[in-house]
């Protein structure tokens, strides 16, 4: 199966650097256009099978245009939802490190897989189930080309596992608002062939997200 892995496109949360988890905010007028310029380049570039998103409505928005440039119906999957942040919901990377700064302090060292987010989920967690919602897909679709569209933390988990890489190593990825990571998965092994493009986005100059630890 040919997974491609995309970020949703921008909200307000993203723009002003706040912290965004479940929370269920929509696209900005930016994020829209994001959303627009990824379904024209894909529409062209791609065959794709199937679109699965994020049962989040900035997720659902960025998947419409791409539904409705293939005629394809959207397919709700709720595996695909971003990391439970809890209490560190809606706030800046200051109030976070002044409240929670045992967490914090865990979250910035090598041992943050089992780091529980207060009131949230770890990594570990999020990556697990992220994988399990993949593998249902990719029994539906062996020999397919399929979008998924999704979340932030969701896809730096997916891209660890698949590289081999301990979660602490998701802070040497990048993955931008509207980009794209493209994934090939067989019995035999799971190979990246694209990571965080945003050349569709560079020639409407929509390109260039928020700071990446953010839904």
């Amino acid at each position: 199966m040919r997974l491609l892995l995309i970020r949703h496109g921008e909200t307000d949360h993203n723009a002003e650097r706040l912290a965004l988890g479940r929370r269920d905010v929509p696209l900005n007028e930016r994020g829209r256009l994001q959303a627009q310029a990824l379904a024209a380049a894909l529409a062209g570039r791609h065959e794709i099978d199937a679109i699965y998103a994020s049962p989040l409505q900035r997720a659902l928005a960025t998947a419409q245009p791409l539904d409705e440039a293939l005629g394809l119906e959207v397919e709700v999957e709720p595996g695909l939802i971003e990391m439970d942040i809890g209490e560190v919901e809606g706030l800046d990377f200051t109030h976070v490190r002044e409240r929670f700064p045992d967490f914090i302090r865990v979250w910035l060292s090598d041992d943050l897989a089992g780091a529980v987010m207060p009131g949230g989920e770890s990594l570990q967690q999020v990556q697990d189930r992220v994988w399990a919602a993949i593998e249902s897909i990719w029994e539906r679709h062996p020999d397919g080309s399929v979008a998924v569209v999704t979340h932030n933390f969701v896809i730096l988990t997916l891209l660890c596992r698949v590289l081999g890489l301990p979660l602490a190593n998701f802070r040497t990825l990048r993955h931008d608002l509207a980009a794209i990571s493209v994934v090939e998965l067989t019995p035999e092994r799971q190979t990246v062939l694209a990571l965080n493009d945003t050349c569709h986005l560079a020639g409407e100059g929509l390109a260039g997200g928020a700071w990446r630890g953010r839904g």
